[in-house]
């Protein structure tokens, strides 16, 4: 076994490293026979000099192998999506039972908020009794029997992944794309997957603000994750402006819910959530190409997107008849007022990660890993690019339990939005990466 000061020496010059080297690596990084500052000298390498892309897939496959592999013997496709973060983003809570009621299998990996983006988490924890880190026998049977589970990430799957994240996130070396890739396609490989869909995103909420570097990402996990043998496609995705209407855990919920039974479905949330599922039924070849939309379509229409979600739920310990009864459970704030841009006019730019900020700043999202959620408090009402505004017309509404909180998110919410003569709104989706 090569000394892990070799390796780090090595990638530091430059050098490729083999994937038995990288693997010995990962083995003492689990056990902790390499040291916290190895790890730590070994990210920062990989920060500057990067990885290949046989690196990559290496560290990958390295990581995957750190804990347990789950395998499927399910009468579908077992399949994924996978969101680089945003404003308004619950996406993972529709479209894991739309691809159920399609006839897929999807055992979701999902994680908390970060930074100034939610979390899928934390929206699931806002529903009372539900079971966000579940053990993997009841991870395994509400995937089968509800044919979606949406949980958090076991101790048991990648557990290098973890450690490796910790002292990424203390070290500034987070932003890496071959440690971003590795960590997202290690637990995902896990899963046992059969096809993946990744939706990165770009803009002012993402954090790949720019197209070069999101699609250097989307390309970095696109390849590495065919090249380990998950077939995976990507969409690139628009954040220069909230998904949904909406930001805050409760709220996206209730949100979610709405768009389930047909009663509101925000039309870029729509376009991206058909999207990301078409390439899926697509690549699946459960779907011709063009037929794919309409599928997704009937699935919300006959209500069975609906009907999976609520077994989902009521699996892992939440209210059972969710869809019914979601307004009697989930938490409410007790301060709920419209705020008004200080001009009259179009909306022409929004600085989305003001309004992520909004939402921590009263208490929706955390400074640090260990403060806790009010998930009742974020916004709603959320104009977009192209919105017409005025006196009467506010730019949001939203949702506190405090007069400071309301205060600290209006002047947040306010320093967002841009308003002038005229504007223009780009595409939901902005571009495919794909290797098929």
């Amino acid at each position: 076994m090569m000394l892990p000061q070799e390796v780090i020496r090595r990638k530091r010059n430059g050098e490729d490293l083999s994937r038995e080297l990288v693997k010995e690596f990962i083995e003492g990084l689990t056990k902790g026979t390499v040291s916290e500052g190895q790890v730590a000298a070994f990210a920062m390498a990989v920060y500057f000099k990067g990885m290949s892309r046989e690196e990559a897939v290496g560290l990958t496959l390295a990581m995957r192998d750190s804990g347990t592999q789950l395998t499927w013997d399910l009468p579908g496709p077992v399949v994924d999506k996978h969101s680089s973060g945003g404003i308004g983003d619950n996406v993972s809570l529709m479209l894991a039972p739309m691809l159920a009621a399609c006839g897929f299998y999807v055992p979701m990996i999902s994680g908390r908020g970060l930074g100034h983006t939610g979390g899928t988490l934390d929206k699931l924890d806002s529903i009372p009794g539900y079971v966000s880190q579940p053990g993997l026998d009841l991870f395994r049977s509400v995937t089968r029997e509800a044919g979606c589970a949406i949980i958090g990430q076991t101790a048991d799957l990648a557990p290098a992944d973890k450690r490796l994240y910790a002292i990424r996130d203390v070290t500034a070396t987070v932003e890496s794309v071959p440690l971003i890739t590795a960590s997202i396609l290690s637990k995902k490989l896990a899963a046992g997957l059969d096809h993946l869909v990744l939706d990165v995103k770009c803009g002012s909420g993402a954090f790949m603000s720019t197209l070069e570097s999101a699609r250097e990402l989307a390309e970095s996990l696109v390849s590495v994750a065919n090249g380990a043998g998950l077939h995976t496609t990507a969409l690139i995705t628009d954040m220069d402006e909230p998904l949904a209407t909406c930001a805050g855990n409760a709220i996206e919920v209730a949100n979610a819910v709405a768009f389930l039974t047909g009663k509101r479905q925000d039309k870029r949330l729509k376009d991206v959530t058909l999207a990301l599922g078409s390439e899926l039924l697509e690549s699946a070849k459960l779907a011709a190409p063009g037929e794919a939309n309409a599928k997704l379509e009937e699935a919300l229409s006959s209500g069975r997107a609906a009907e999976h979600f609520n077994r989902m739920v009521a699996a892992l310990g939440g209210p059972k008849d969710f869809c019914t009864t979601a307004a009697q459970h989930l938490k409410q704030a007790g301060i709920v007022r419209d705020v008004f841009a200080d001009t009259e006019g179009v909306v022409q730019y929004i600085d989305t990660r003001f309004l992520g900020m909004a939402v921590i700043e009263m208490g929706g999202g955390r400074r640090v890993a260990s403060d806790p959620i009010d998930y009742a408090v974020g916004l709603s009402n959320l104009m977009g690019k192209t919105a017409s505004v005025d006196k009467t017309t506010p730019i949001a509404r939203i949702h506190a339990n405090d007069e400071a909180g309301f205060n600290q998110a209006s002047k947040l919410v306010r320093a967002a939005y841009r308003i002038g003569a005229r504007g223009l709104r780009g595409p939901s989706i902005i571009e495919r990466i794909g290797e098929d």
